[in-house]
């Protein structure tokens, strides 16, 4: 599948026919913003712009830790609407359609501003140099890692150690297996292109889902007894599960708040200062449904599911567990 075909929610090239599974394209721009610059972009607040969308998990994933950490006056942000062309996420909530920081209607300008005729996918999140108008980085994993180790300089006093060193190997290993087999697991199961592929990504999906349920049935959170990146990382997807995965992409054994402990976790994160309010729902949902018309051709978005659940108590705090460690939560919006 070309880039120009893709349905991928990030706008990220994605490949899948009736004899293989889907497959995400992962070729992304991989140059890092570091302390010590070694790869052209020194930490220096004011020049960045983190480019997001709310509708997509990995942009949200920077959404939240940005907030967690209280980057927002280190590193601005511009918010692309919820649907995109072919092509690239625009910047239609804003006045004239165009980006009021860079200056541009499209996201594709500033990756061709780094990469003249840049052919892979216009990703979200992506971080823009403002002084050249160039994309730096869309490596959406290593930018949250590099938010909580590389601008430490610049955390809001109380900030949470998000990564913390003692804690990293199983962080990394829980990541891991939470992308491959739920996070990515859940576009296994909506891009399928053969019943057997949808078949294999739905029984590892679930499988995953149980495992977090042991998990999480006997601790608060998913590594040491505070919010983690593993935490953010896993969030992003259950947050869709209900209003689109379940029904849109077919992972459809249970809904979310048809298991217990992953519905109580969630819970716990998104009435955590942080995660809620950087969720919208109705973003969500009309991203995939009026995207994606190879799986939804009338780009109805459905009314349901009520989300007023979200803030029914959840009694998490009985496992104990201090979401922000010896910090304190991030100030309202």
């Amino acid at each position: 599948m070309t880039n120009s075909d893709s349905t991928d929610n990030d706008q990220q090239a994605s490949y899948v026919t009736a004899e293989r599974p889907f497959e995400r394209d992962t070729r992304y721009i991989e140059t890092r913003i570091t302390r010590d610059g070694r790869d052209g972009y020194p930490v220096e607040p004011g020049r960045y712009r983190l480019v997001v969308s709310y509708a997509c998990p990995w942009a949200n994933r920077a959404i939240i830790v940005r907030r967690l950490l209280g980057l927002e006056r280190a590193i601005s942000m511009g918010v692309c609407g919820p649907t995109h062309d072919k092509r690239s996420w625009t910047f239609d909530l804003d006045p004239g359609g165009v980006d009021p920081v860079l200056g541009i209607p499209r996201l594709q300008d500033a990756y061709f501003a780094r990469i003249p005729g840049y052919e892979k996918g216009i990703t979200v999140p992506a971080i823009v140099d403002e002084r050249s108008g160039a994309v730096v980085t869309n490596d959406f994993p290593r930018i949250t890692l590099d938010f909580e180790t590389e601008w430490v300089d610049y955390h809001r006093p109380g900030a949470p150690l998000l990564y913390p060193e003692e804690l990293r190997e199983e962080i990394d290993e829980v990541n891991a297996l939470v992308y491959r087999d739920v996070n990515n697991g859940v576009y296994r199961c909506g891009f399928a292109g053969s019943q057997e592929s949808y078949d294999a990504a739905y029984d590892r999906l679930f499988n995953r889902l149980d495992w977090l349920s042991e998990r999480l049935a006997t601790q608060r959170y998913l590594v040491g007894d505070t919010i983690t990146e593993a935490d953010i990382r896993l969030f992003t997807t259950l947050a869709r599960f209900d209003p689109v995965y379940h029904g849109h992409f077919k992972c459809n054994r249970q809904k979310l708040s048809e298991m217990p402990v992953l519905w109580a976790y969630a819970r716990d994160l998104f009435q955590t200062p942080g995660f809620g309010d950087c969720t919208d729902f109705d973003h969500i949902k009309r991203h995939y449904y009026q995207v994606h018309r190879d799986v939804n051709p009338s780009g109805i978005v459905p009314k349901g599911p009520d989300l007023a659940n979200w803030l029914m108590p959840h009694g998490r705090e009985m496992l104990g567990g201090r979401p922000f460690g010896d910090g304190e939560p991030p100030a309202p919006l």
